[in-house]
This record gives structure tokens, sequence and C-alpha cells, in this order.
């Protein structure tokens, strides 16, 4: 049976295991090292290093809001062609995805050095902080397109059927990550810089990986330079479908800033070093949710181009019960060892006192974020429900609530902000997914009675 057969063939439970576990392994390992350098900068460079890294964060955000859009977008495409037996469109599809990564991230690259300073300040760099987080984003900024490379592509591997080849290329670049930071870092004594630079050879590694693999004999789908002439109809698919991870990655920058923002008008650089640590253990907790649903997405884009819909909808409700297991064990560690957990990263202890008391209510819905999947309506192509979804709790829920709650709760309500997001946008996908289930039920029914 070879790699697309079986996303229509083979026993749900089974193939989503087999395509979520290296994702999951994949991208646990990616989000490791995401908080590896925090606990290198923090024990290298200090506490106002850790304040770098989060203030520099929503750089890191938008380079990979860039990667998602065309990554997923062009995924999630190539495995609707791959399950309607249209092999060289989705050849056409990875080779205008190529170009497009290139494109938008020396635009990232060219924007981003232009404006450094000004966007660091923007992004709540203090004085002290500013110097230390110019060193790290200029270094990312450099090494933007091989990151995205990297990042987007390994979408595509995943999306032709697949996902040993791209756990195995996440892992180079995670390995690579983790072996290079305390090098640069302690050995060669490069501080912050140090650690950027490790992130940018590390993802360099991994992307000449992945186009060797597709000029490669053991890729489904190959790199030819035919296919990397743009296709305006392509380009537009590509974009259609992955604005919804975008859109959410971008305001998820912009929230990150309004944190910032907030934490340094009430506590300072030490509460933007406590929210820099707790987003990175809450990356290590959704991580495994992430994998999930991105195993799902090749099963239920083959099989909904496929008119399978029996498999769509086991697809859908395996992947929601294997992520709410996830998040309600992550909600339990948190609960019980926050301190523990921020002593890894520094000993100060003002952080670890604002730091426990802010992660326990600032992941108090972990449990009901298995729900919150919009990866689903991005798998089938409906862009347009994935953009109201992924918007719905960034915009409409969570940006309201950062402004209003410290008003009258200061420290406490930034905390707090995030929960209210979280349940209201969680009631609101309920109400899609629903709905979904339903249509799935009648054009299921309309399929069975034509075989009838």
């Amino acid at each position: 049976m070879n790699h697309t057969n079986e996303l229509g063939e083979e026993r749900i439970g089974k193939l989503l295991l087999k395509f979520s576990v290296p994702a999951i392994i994949g991208m646990v390992v990616n989000a490791l090292y995401v908080i590896i350098d925090r606990i290198f900068v923090g024990q290298g460079v200090g506490l106002l290093g850790i304040s770098a890294t989060t203030v520099a964060f929503p750089v890191s955000l938008v380079i990979m809001a860039f990667g998602m859009l065309i990554g997923f977008g062009s995924a999630a495409s190539i495995s609707i062609k791959l399950g309607q037996k249209n092999k060289d469109e989705a050849e056409h599809i990875l080779g205008n995805a190529l170009v497009l990564i290139v494109i938008s991230s020396a635009f990232i690259t060219t924007i981003g050095l232009t404006f450094e300073d000004p966007i660091l300040r923007l992004f709540g760099a203090s004085a002290e902080v500013l110097p230390l987080a110019k060193e790290f984003v200029t270094v990312l900024l450099i090494g933007t397109v091989m990151q995205n490379i990297g990042f987007g592509l390994t979408s595509v591997i995943r999306a032709e059927g697949n996902p040993k080849m791209a756990m195995i290329t996440m892992l180079i670049s995670a390995g690579l990550n983790i072996a290079l930071n305390p090098l640069f870092i302690f050995v060669f004594h490069m501080g912050i810089r140090g650690s950027a630079l490790a992130t940018v050879v590390a993802t360099s590694a991994s992307s000449i990986w992945i186009l060797l693999y597709f000029t490669g004999k053991k890729s489904l789908l190959k790199l030819h330079i035919k296919n990397l002439s743009l296709d305006i109809k392509i380009i537009m698919q590509i974009l259609s479908i992955g604005m919804s991870m975008f859109l959410m990655q971008v305001t998820a920058s912009i929230i990150t800033i309004l944190f910032n923002n907030s934490l340094k008008m009430h506590s300072g650089d030490v509460a933007i070093a406590a929210f820099g640590i707790i987003n990175s253990i809450t990356l290590l907790i959704l991580m495994p949710v992430y994998g999930i649903n991105q195993g799902a997405q090749p099963i239920i884009g083959f099989n909904y181009g496929a008119k399978n819909y029996h498999r769509v909808k086991q697809t859908l409700k395996l992947s929601i019960i294997s992520a709410t297991i996830v998040t309600t064990v992550g909600f339990v560690i948190v609960q019980l060892f926050a301190r523990q957990i921020l002593s890894i990263f520094s000993s100060d202890e003002e952080l670890l006192n604002i730091g426990a008391y802010g992660m326990r209510i600032f992941l108090l819905t972990l449990p009901i974020l298995g729900i919150q999947s919009t990866g689903y309506f991005q798998a089938v192509g409906k862009s347009t429900i994935a953009i109201i979804l992924s918007l719905s709790r960034q915009v409409i829920f969570l940006l309201p609530a950062i402004f209003i709650l410290p008003i009258y709760y200061h420290l406490t309500g930034i905390w707090v902000a995030e929960c209210v997001a979280d349940l209201l946008a969680t009631g609101l996908v309920l109400v899609f997914l629903i709905r979904e289930l339903k249509q799935l039920n009648k054009k299921q029914l309309l399929i069975d009675e034509i075989i009838d």
C-alpha cells in the first residue's frame, strides 16, 4: 500500500497514530529547543536576556506566520489534489510554494532590518533590554529565508504522505539547535547573539535537507524548474487556505506585543521575562495538539477530496479526543508544579513569585483547548470559516480582554484575559463543528443512496 492509497484505506486510528506521532515528536522537540534556548539565555545572559527574547518573540511569530501561510496553504491544497489523483497539479503547487517562500522572506528581512529599533521599542523593549533584543533579532532576520523553507515545506512532506521524513527534518533542526546553543553561548561567548545564530544554522541545515529530498528519488512530489513560474490561480489558492494560520500568527504577534507592553506597565522587565517562560511552557504543552492536527490534516484533506466523508468524521472526532487528553494532562502538571518549572529558567525570587501565580491562572482553560482547532476547515479548503475562527479568539475576544481587565484587576487581569478568550472562542468553534458534522452526514447519505 503506497502513501496516498493508505490515506483512503487504512484504519483511521492506526493512520492518525502513524501521521501524528512523527509530527508530535518533531514539534515537541522544536518546542523543547525554544525552552532550552531560554534556559541557556537565562543562565548565560540573565533575566534581561529572557526579557529580550520575549520582546523579540513577535518577530519570530511574524516570520513563522509567512511560513505557515505558504506551507500550510500549499500542504492542504496538495492533499486535496492527491486525493483527486492529480499529481502534476500537486507538483506545480510545490514549485510555486518555494518561490513564494523566498519572496516573502526577502520582504520580511528588508522591512525588519530597516525599522529594527522602532519595531523593538513598539514590542515593549525597555532601554536596558533593547540592545540585547536587537542583537538577537538581527541574526534571525538575516536567516529568515532558510527558516521558512524548512518550516514551510515540512508541511508539504507530510501532505504527500511521508510523516517520518517530516519528523526527521524537524529533528535535524531541533537537534542542531540544542547542540549549538550552549556551544555558541558558553564556549564561544557570543551571548544572546549565539542563541539566534544557533537557530539560523539549524534551520538552514533542515532547509538544505528538504531541498535535497524534493530533488531526489525518495519523494513522491518533485521540484521541477518549470513549476517555479508563478501561477496566479495557484497563488490565490495557497494564500486563501493558508490565510487563517497566517492571520492567527500575526494576531498572536500583536497580542504578544500588547501583553509585553501591559506587563511592562504593571511590573516591568521581570513580568515580561515571566511571560516569556509561560509562553514557552504553553508552547510545549500545545505542540502535541498541533502535531495531532497536522497528522489529521492530510487524512482529512485526502478523504474529503475523495468524498469519503465517514472517514473525515472519524478523523476529526479522534483528533479532538486525543488533543483534549494532552491538554488535560498539561493542565494538571502546570497546576501542581508551576514554581518548580520556572526555577529551571531562573532563581530570581521575584520572577518565581510573579511567574508561578501567572502561569496557574494563564493556563486554567487548557483542558478545553483540544476542541479549538480550525485545522479541519483549513484541511477541507473552507478558508473563510478557518479565518473567522482564528480571528475570533485573538481579535474579538482576547484584544478587548487585554485592554479592559487590567484596568480593574491590574496584573491578575492580564493573566485572566487568556482564560476569558479561550472560553468564548471554544464555544464558537463548537457551533461551527456541530454544523459541519451535520453537513457531512447529509453528503454521506446522498453518496450512500447513489451507491445503493
